[in-house]
């Protein structure tokens, strides 16, 4: 069994065939072992739909989950393919790594790249330190990136700075105005600026940014554009082509719901040669070695030529299988589907929370400046204690927004969540507010 066969045979309905070309054993799981018993979509009724997407995951039935944005639970289909991945390879004690390169396929597709351009990481904070460890910059280079960006998008780049003095150079992302963030960005580059980096979604408010014009403005200037899509992965369907970027990291175990500790870099092949990797090992590239297959000591290493060149060592096969069987999954309920179901419930909680007094919300209006991330504050109650009540007395799964003052309150939704479970929130909101 080769690399692409091997994981043909992980779908919604099969584990396929577990196999060691070492060994030689193969486990063969029943073609309904994992099935996600989805019914047919139909618009008239599509709570039923969705109602049976929630069956598939294993979130405690009176949890009302909506934190997608920092942790999104896997379906059962996907923890089936994780749970037996680990368990067959312990029995005959192999790391499987040979499964990679069929999940890397899969996973390519989800994202309209070439399998040479992707590389499994653990999370988005690792492949955002893969670029800006990578590429070559001198003390003095800029690099710009928006003031909302999570720690995992900013701390690589603080690291640069303490390292080799790169330049940090912030810009305010602007809720109202697409033009008005190209101009923000526009008005801090010079000729050190080196790399733009974006979130695809910022994380506090949940503000879309125009990466495909971020894209030209940062190539008209020969500038290296990389996106953190930590948000965005899974949210909704894009493509890298679409979106232009130079190198593009995410986090599998948010809103694309697989294991947790899974991450995907993308790098475009032909500027993959100017990340050179920042950690190295087995897979990094062929070791300096003479005819006799000894270790030389004058020789250079020579990196693989595709963005895998920065995987080293032993991996947990499962969590790939894991992040190949997600995309599966979303592939069943549809891609199209789910962005359309989450930015719908986001909606009506903005609708929503317009209707309460005192409530502020923070996320952007315009249909191509949102997606599925709702932020919003109150003047009446501390947005922690308003968590508090919230998970206390409702037993609603919120994220605490305390970045860049804005003790606010993010809202996720997703494909297990649901409208009344909006229409429940929105009581609970309301009410609290009202007592406080």
């Amino acid at each position: 069994m080769n690399r692409k066969t091997f994981i043909r045979g992980i779908g919604l309905g099969t584990l396929g065939a577990f196999a060691s070309s070492r060994v030689g054993s193969a486990t063969t799981m029943p073609a309904d072992a994992a099935d996600a018993a989805l019914p047919d979509y139909s618009a008239a009724n599509d709570a039923a739909f969705w109602n049976a997407v929630r069956g598939q995951y294993v979130l405690e039935p009176d949890l009302h989950y909506m934190n997608t944005g920092g942790l999104g639970p896997a379906a059962k289909p996907v923890l089936k393919v994780f749970a037996d991945a680990v368990h067959h390879n312990q029995t005959i004690s192999e790391h499987d790594h040979h499964a990679f390169e069929g999940a890397r396929e899969v996973t390519a597709g989800f994202f309209g790249a070439e399998a040479s351009e992707i590389c499994f990481t653990r999370n988005a904070t690792e492949g955002n330190s893969i670029i800006a460890g990578g590429l070559t910059l001198a003390e003095g280079d800029e690099v710009i990136f928006e003031s909302h960006a999570h720690p995992g998008g900013s701390g690589p780049w603080y690291n640069q700075a303490n390292r080799r003095g790169v330049v940090v150079k912030l810009f305010e992302p602007d809720s109202k105005s697409v033009a008005a963030n190209l101009a923000n960005i526009r008005a801090l580059i010079t000729p050190r600026t080196k790399v733009i980096q974006i979130s695809h979604v910022t994380a506090p408010t949940g503000i879309l940014l125009p990466a495909a014009e971020i894209a030209k403005l940062a190539h008209a200037h020969g500038i290296w554009f990389h996106v953190d899509g930590a948000q965005s992965a899974g949210m909704f369907p894009f493509t890298m082509a679409e979106i232009g970027c130079d190198s593009y990291a995410t986090s599998g175990h948010k809103w694309m719901g697989a294991p947790h500790e899974t991450g995907i870099l993308f790098i475009r092949k032909d500027r993959n040669d100017e990340v050179i990797p920042i950690s190295a090992g087995s897979y990094t590239g062929r070791i300096p070695m003479n005819k006799d297959n000894r270790l030389v000591a004058d020789g250079a290493m020579a990196y693989a030529n595709n963005a895998s060149r920065h995987e080293y060592g032993t991996r947990n096969a499962a969590s790939i299988l894991g992040v190949a069987a997600a995309i599966k999954f979303h592939d069943k309920v549809g891609r199209k589907r789910i962005a359309a179901h989450g930015r719908a419930l986001s909606t009506q909680l903005r609708q929503g929370l317009q209707q309460i007094p005192s409530i502020e919300v923070l996320t952007p209006e315009p249909p191509e400046m949102c997606a599925s991330i709702m932020g919003f504050r109150t003047s009446r109650i501390d947005y922690n204690d308003l968590l508090g009540v919230l998970a206390r007395e409702h037993r609603f799964r919120l994220r605490p927004v305390s970045e860049q003052g804005l003790d606010s309150v993010r809202v996720s939704t997703h494909l297990f969540n649901s409208a009344q479970e909006c229409e429940l929130l929105l009581a609970a909101i309301n009410d609290t507010v009202r007592k406080a």
